[in-house]
């Protein structure tokens, strides 16, 4: 099922992202992962492509065996900055293959050294090249505080437009941990003319290690209050995955009580984070008939 059709039709949906394995070796642990959070009933789930593309090999493996043993609808990613047109269209033929008819078309991180075939430079070839191949539903990214790699928000958000007029169907925001950022992002958004649906994307610090990473591949601004979340648990795990939950959980509530209906969450592999979000939420996403209390010991 196409993305964009529940999008349209669901009072509210909440999804998770999941990563594909660097090795064969390691398939089948990620893959029990990744079954066990779609078994919470995801709307949709998300399979990442790798740094660089560095996992891309096992992206259209992952997305089909989920879609196959769980039936929940599953986006593949497929990024283009490290990779020749040769190897993108051999991609999407594996893709329709697979019978994937979801895309999340991103141009990717720029690799170690700066080696490019420079055959891209946007998403948005990459978004176009996508019309062409075939009837897919394509996602793209967005900043709410701006690409890192930007000059300043507006030109960020003329690309953005780009990207859109290009054929995306709906965006993904990278994490951020202010609501009032992507409020004030939606509405800059929306008056350059950007109307597809954006889903703001919350990521759980479950470990303090976790911020440092998050923050300097994202340049996105961390409150005080946080700040003083992770000073105060950052060294007792359990404490510190509890209060990420938490905390996620709390902006997940307040941006479906500020009328965001939908919300993707970055879970990275993490089925019992998964849970502790769903179970926060297990009131407001009451339509959801899970039992998540026996899902995991």
């Amino acid at each position: 099922m196409k993305i964009s059709e529940f999008l349209e039709s669901k009072k509210r949906t909440l999804s998770f992202e999941v990563f594909p394995p660097k090795t064969t070796e390691g398939y089948e642990g990620i893959f029990q992962k990744a079954k066990e959070i779609a078994g919470l009933s995801p709307d949709f789930m998300s399979v990442t492509y790798g740094a660089g593309g560095g996992t891309s090999a096992f992206t259209a493996g992952l997305a089909h065996d989920l879609m196959q043993e769980t039936g929940v609808p599953v986006i593949a990613h497929l990024t283009c900055v490290s990779s020749t047109k040769e190897t993108v269209k051999e991609t999407i033929r594996v893709y329709k293959e697979k019978g994937i008819e979801n895309i999340m078309a991103l141009r990717g991180d720029i690799p170690e050294g700066g080696r490019l075939p420079n055959e891209y430079a946007h998403a948005s070839e990459l978004i176009a090249e996508l019309k062409d191949e075939g009837d897919f539903c394509i996602g793209g990214a967005c900043y709410p505080e701006g690409h890192i790699e930007s000059p300043s928000k507006e030109t960020d958000l003329w690309y953005l437009k780009k990207k859109v007029d290009a054929g995306v169907d709906f965006l993904t925001t990278q994490m951020f941990f202010d609501n009032n950022i992507f409020y004030n992002f939606l509405y800059r958004a929306r008056e350059a003319g950007i109307l597809c649906p954006i889903l703001p994307g919350i990521m759980p610090i479950t470990a303090r290690k976790q911020l440092g990473r998050s923050v300097a591949m994202s340049g996105t601004m961390v409150p005080p209050r946080f700040f003083a979340i992770v000073d105060c648990f950052g060294d007792d795990p359990k404490a510190m995955e509890q209060a990420g939950i938490v905390y996620a959980a709390d902006q997940i509530i307040d941006l479906f009580a500020n009328g965001i209906t939908h919300v993707h969450v970055y879970s990275m592999n993490k089925p019992s984070v998964a849970l502790g979000i769903l179970q926060n939420l297990r009131g407001i996403l009451g339509e959801k008939q899970v039992d998540y209390e026996s899902k995991f010991d």
